[in-house]
């Protein structure tokens, strides 16, 4: 029982981070580790990655039960000492249950993660996470960019930032984009947003950005990826549109997100 205990313990500690870090090394190796973390941050990913397989190799060094022991000095009485600690505390069911419980929770999880195909965001999240607001810590110097005319690199979080913001929209009336982003209906019901979704760090800290499309023919369905050409129009209630003169469905990029 107690043998059972300790394979248990090293397999919820080192061989659940053995599997985690054999998915990451994996995403990166096949280009989709993108699909999870900012491409910026996979460096790092990648080398507690490797820390962490090193780790587990020298795991195997050790007795099983070596977990167990706390380091105490046990003197010159180890039989009784033993047969204290053998005895002493004994698990309480409750504990005892909900101790499995979690470790074939964790389990089920790392195993789901390394059996189901990398996937993105869907555009259903996009929406529920849509507040109406430009992502938080994207683009904090793009009306000013914009502004100059600088806006080769501007992708849907930076115009969406621009649109959101500008204080002067008649200022960036006239100008041309190209973008690209997944459809989501319009607020008003004319047209359709644009939408991409934006990370920070990872996509636990996804957020959706959106600018508003107007087009002859924009019967898309919802999260129908879409390479739009158009210009940017000023409107009557004081705000931006991108008046669309090409709109081409497309598949899913390989990088889904804008960082």
């Amino acid at each position: 029982m107690r043998k059972a205990g300790f394979v248990g313990t090293r397999w919820l500690g080192v061989g659940l981070a053995a599997l985690l870090a054999v998915f990451t090394i994996g995403l990166a190796l096949t280009g989709r580790l993108a699909l999870y973390i900012n491409p910026d941050s996979a460096w790092f990913a990648v080398g507690m990655a490797v820390l962490v397989l090193v780790g587990a190799a020298l795991s195997f060094a050790l007795p099983l039960g070596a977990e167990a022991d706390h380091g105490h000095d046990h003197g010159d009485h180890p039989e009784s000492d033993t047969h204290t600690h053998e005895h002493a505390h004994p698990a309480h069911p409750v504990a005892f249950a909900a101790t499995v419980a979690g470790g074939v929770a964790a389990s089920g999880v790392v195993v789901l993660t390394l059996l189901l195909p990398p996937a993105s965001l869907s555009a259903e999240l996009a929406m529920s996470r849509d507040v109406g607001a430009p992502p938080l810590f994207a683009g904090a110097d793009a009306v000013t960019l914009a502004s100059t005319g600088d806006t080769a690199s501007f992708g849907v979080g930076e115009w969406a930032t621009v649109f959101a913001t500008a204080t002067n929209p008649d200022a960036f009336d006239g100008d041309t984009v190209t973008l690209t982003g997944f459809v989501t209906p319009a607020e008003g019901g004319s047209g359709f947003d644009l939408t991409r979704l934006v990370i920070t760090h990872c996509v636990i800290d996804a957020q959706p950005a959106s600018v508003p499309v107007t087009a002859s023919t924009a019967d898309f369905d919802t999260g129908q990826w879409v390479t739009i050409t158009g210009t940017i129009r000023s409107t009557t209630a004081g705000g931006l549109e991108v008046d669309a003169t090409a709109v081409d469905p497309i598949d899913e990029p390989s990088d889904p997100y804008e960082y």
